[in-house]
């Protein structure tokens, strides 16, 4: 569905000229949900408007459902949707004539416009906001119109960028039902860019990692959490000296790097190390430190995040980045 090799995007910035993306190679099969993950000003959105015929490349090739981005263009764009981080339908336009007249635009004589239309406000359970104008919907609901505007016209793939942005938890998790509903019924090919990393972590089939304009990782989740050195036992002692000894105790006991005590006035010394299969290490640790006569406040064993894959490949961490 998208296949795209040595992808380069430059702006002129004054007498400078910026490298926003810097020779990417992506390669997404038919009917995968891809996400495209990267801190602002890494070039992931230079990248989804190149796809997306909304930006011309400075270099390198990009096929998008079966077109060429450069040769193409209005060809990809009838096989594609999109969905923006803003919210499309007209302010004074109720939701079902939305997605009619969307629908007409796309070419669709007007049977199949309404057919359509009837069929998506159904599928996203739009039925109580059809006869609503967009103004009035909730932010869940609007985002669905959203959802289904880009649907209108059955694209073979599906450009969703932030789609849960500004979401309360409860819509957040409404939306990602009614797109893995929408994923088994349709087989859309679905590619996404998002700063909620679980939504990531917990719905992609694929991450790919862009920064600087170049991507450096491509794998699923658990591939990429796997490039980080296992998963981090942290546990707490009343003070310095039983850290130190705890420390000493989980050097010996866990195969895994050095043990890291850290301190922070009012807070109780901490202990952390990053072992293989954490949860198969505890027990032996804890009956270790109990022998050693170290007393736990608290335990806790941590899978690696996508946060943790970042601040592996870059040096810093991808929320910090974006807040």
């Amino acid at each position: 569905m998208i296949r795209t090799r040595g992808l380069t995007r430059d702006f002129r910035v004054g007498k400078e000229v910026v490298q926003a993306v810097r020779g990417v190679d992506i390669d997404v099969a038919e009917g995968e949900l891809v996400a495209l993950l990267g801190p602002n000003g890494a070039g992931k959105s230079t990248t989804l408007r190149m796809l997306t015929t909304l930006l011309e490349p400075t270099s390198g090739t990009a096929v998008v459902a079966g077109h060429d981005v450069r040769a193409e263009p209005a060809r990809v764009r009838r096989g594609i949707g999109f969905v923006g981080q803003g919210h499309g339908a007209g302010d004074d336009q109720r939701a079902g004539e939305e997605l009619y007249t969307q629908g007409l635009l796309y070419g669709l004589d007007r049977r199949t416009a309404r057919r359509r239309a009837a069929e998506l406000i159904d599928l996203l359970e739009l039925g109580g906001a059809a006869d609503r104008e967009s103004t009035k919907l909730s932010g869940g609901q609007r985002r669905r119109l959203d959802i289904a505007m880009g649907l209108i016209h059955e694209p073979r793939l599906l450009f969703l960028d932030e789609p849960s942005t500004g979401l309360d938890p409860h819509s957040r998790a409404n939306l990602w039902e009614h797109i893995t509903r929408l994923r088994e019924r349709l087989g859309t090919t679905v590619v996404l860019t998002t700063h909620y990393l679980d939504e990531a972590d917990d719905m992609a089939e694929r991450v790919l990692v862009i920064d600087h304009g170049r991507l450096i990782a491509d794998g699923t989740a658990d591939e990429l959490k796997g490039r980080v050195s296992g998963d981090l036992v942290t546990f707490t002692v009343p003070d310095a000296d039983h850290a130190n000894t705890g420390a000493a105790v989980a050097g010996r006991t866990a195969s895994a790097g050095e043990p890291e005590v850290v301190t922070a006035p009012g807070r109780d010394p901490e202990v952390r190390l990053r072992v293989e299969r954490g949860d198969a290490v505890l027990p032996e640790l804890l009956r270790a430190l109990d022998a050693a006569g170290v007393p736990l406040r608290t335990v806790r064993v941590q899978r690696p995040t996508l946060d943790d894959v970042f601040l592996t490949l870059t040096g810093r961490s991808l929320r910090e980045d974006e807040a």
